[in-house]
């Protein structure tokens, strides 16, 4: 029989809430979820978003008149230039998501960090449940000072300064698709500046675990792939040099169960509600 991975629910519950934003959080956790997986972007006023894209979403945002985000005007909302008592004042809930169409349609916005942290920090103190997070810090170098702090450095601090506040840093892992971010991360690491306990995460798409060690300059604990991208040999390839894999984002029972056999440690779903029964774990 296939191992139990852990289950971590993409964006909180995407399949079925809004996604990054306390409802799906909250019942990610009610669902037996034990890693929150979530995205975090900057505001205006130098607070630690949590949101996908670093500006309001056309296919779910609506502005604080109630009318929808067009395409046209998504990029007009950068987060990185309003305060968050604006950002908070659009809705990413209510329309529904036609890309999900068994997500519930509810009032939502997006959250500061510290609110999901906090929500997951009473969830385990309440229920003696081990939660973990993991952070995706949303960053491209094209948009270093535009719709992100200038340096990954300042980026990564205003991060870690929240983390550091709410949660032991044995819960965390940071991951990023940005390896620049994932290199001074490891650089803190190793000079003490971050705990050496997080585990940090390499996104990639397609990229080999090989290929991804040699591009980083070092081994990070995790590989995270695209699951349509991972193969056996990658799974023991990973676990030879000491990483963790965890692929993303697998949304089919058949899928999760075909990447439990291959011995993966974690899959990324946005339907924690579709994990077949025998992999999930036992409270």
């Amino acid at each position: 029989m296939a191992q139990s991975p852990f289950i971590q629910g993409h964006r909180g519950f995407r399949g079925l809430y809004p996604e990054n934003t306390i409802p799906a959080f909250e019942h990610a956790l009610q669902a037996g979820v034990q890693v929150l997986e979530m995205d975090v972007c900057i505001s205006a006023d130098g607070q630690v978003v949590v949101s996908h894209e670093p500006y309001m979403n056309s296919s779910y945002s609506s502005k604080p008149d109630g009318q929808p985000v067009t395409k046209e005007e998504e990029k007009k909302f950068n987060l990185f230039q309003m305060t968050y008592e604006q950002i908070r004042q659009f809705d990413t809930g209510k329309r529904g998501n036609a890309a999900f169409p068994e997500q519930h349609a509810m009032a939502a916005h997006k959250p500061l960090l510290s609110e999901v942290l906090a929500l997951g920090e009473a969830f385990r103190k309440k229920y003696k449940r081990d939660i973990y997070y993991n952070i995706e810090i949303k960053s491209m170098e094209a948009e270093y000072g535009i719709s992100q702090p200038k340096t990954v450095e300042e980026f990564s601090e205003k991060v870690w300064d929240v983390i550091a506040q709410q949660v032991k840093p044995a819960f965390i892992m940071l991951q990023s698709f940005d390896f620049q971010v994932l290199k001074y991360w490891n650089r803190a690491m190793l000079e003490g500046k971050f705990p050496k306990q997080i585990q940090l995460s390499a996104l990639v798409s397609r990229k080999s675990p090989e290929n991804t060690i040699k591009d980083l300059g070092f081994t990070p604990a995790i590989y995270s792939p695209n699951y349509q991208a991972l193969s056996p040999d990658f799974v023991v390839y990973s676990h030879k040099n000491g990483m963790k894999v965890v692929p993303w984002t697998a949304n089919e029972s058949e899928e999760i169960s075909r990447l439990a056999e291959m011995g993966v440690d974690a899959v990324i779903t946005d339907y924690p509600n579709r994990v077949p029964q025998y992999l999930k774990p036992v409270h």
